[in-house]
């Protein structure tokens, strides 16, 4: 009780210093600031351009999956429904459909592997781990049917209006925009990312959607007896999840003008990793739009920075699965379940 009492106590500054995302942030405007000291290019207009347009659709996969992550769940899948979502897309186009008609159909075929994926975990009962293990398999197989193993890229009439939505940037530098050449030019990607981001945070701070989520990855059980349409709730995370991915692939699409069945390979694990390094907990319960953004960010800084400093770009899996594991750790220091704990009870055969 004295531990609740105190959370509920604290002020808004002293949730701040509690929170990873917070420490990550700080972390991140640190290494920004030395880059540019020891780089001067890094900081440029163009090169903030590239980052934060990489960064991006990454940034919007980690808010579906934040919301899988806080019910306990997780979706190995996005990377692959990436890649069926643009080869749809993609065959439309090169039949000489609207663009919107398009893109509808393949916001419908993500949508329908995150149904898939909601049925099997939330009213089957399947881990979430297989299912969308399952599925990663699925779409990467369905894509690579569908387009033939060809890239696609004859997109019709609407070949603009699709590159103009994947290409798009504001504020515009001068002399096409009124933009300084100091400003940097934020595309699209961008901008989705900071709408939806928007969104997911205001729903997580003041709808009752969001206090089932997160009771659901407190104790399942216990919602299930307050009340909580569970089965319904985490069912609606998965679909949440494939729509991210979706979007992310779509803009994608736009900006290379072409659709290609491998797009998305490896993005799961990129996506969890930014996720988790925001301070989203793989055990459920907790996670912020917040933190899936600027874990994003943060991993595509380190990965620019590697580049800049001359450092094999091999050893990126190595910076970003040793950031995993330390994010894990300081998640575990604020969530009751400490590193010296744990060291301790294996000695003393107590566990804290």
């Amino acid at each position: 009780m004295a531990d609740i009492v105190g959370i509920k106590e604290q002020t808004l500054f002293q949730r701040f210093l509690a929170s990873q995302a917070f420490w990550v942030a700080i972390a991140l405007f640190v290494l920004v600031v030395f880059m540019t000291w020891l780089e001067p290019s890094f900081g440029t207009s163009s090169n903030v351009t590239n980052i934060t347009r990489n960064f991006a659709p990454i940034a919007i996969m980690g808010l579906g999956m934040t919301v899988v992550l806080i019910t306990g769940g997780i979706d190995l899948s996005v990377g692959s429904v990436m890649g069926l979502v643009a080869i749809v897309a993609g065959l439309l186009l090169t039949w000489h459909q609207p663009w919107y008609v398009a893109f509808g159909a393949g916001l419908l075929a993500g949508l329908a592997c995150g149904a898939f994926n909601g049925f099997f975990v939330a009213y089957v009962g399947m881990p979430s781990f297989v299912v969308t293990l399952g599925m990663l398999s699925i779409a990467r197989s369905l894509a690579v049917v569908l387009s033939g193993n060809q890239m696609l890229y004859q997109f019709g009439a609407d070949a603009p209006i699709v590159k103009a939505i994947g290409q798009a940037k504001w504020p515009l530098r001068e002399p096409a925009g009124w933009a300084p050449a100091w400003m940097p030019e934020f595309s699209s990607h961008f901008w989705v990312m900071v709408v939806l981001a928007l969104i997911v945070g205001f729903w997580f701070n003041f709808t009752a959607w969001a206090r089932h989520l997160f009771a659901i990855g407190g104790n399942e059980n216990a919602a299930r007896m307050t009340g909580v349409p569970v089965d319904w709730i985490k069912f609606q995370a998965y679909v949440f999840s494939a729509f991210t991915a979706s979007i992310a692939s779509l803009l994608l699409l736009g900006y290379s003008g072409s659709a290609i069945n491998a797009m998305g390979t490896g993005y799961e694990l990129r996506v969890i990793a930014g996720t988790v390094i925001g301070g989203a907990s793989l055990m459920g319960g907790y996670g912020t739009a917040f933190g899936a953004v600027i874990g994003a960010a943060f991993l595509e800084v380190i990965r620019n920075a590697l580049l800049m400093a001359g450092i094999d770009s091999n050893w990126q899996g190595a910076f970003v699965g040793g950031f995993i594991i330390l994010a894990v750790l300081l998640g575990m220091q604020t969530s009751g379940r400490s590193l010296r704990g744990m060291l301790e009870g294996m000695f003393t055969g107590k566990h804290k």
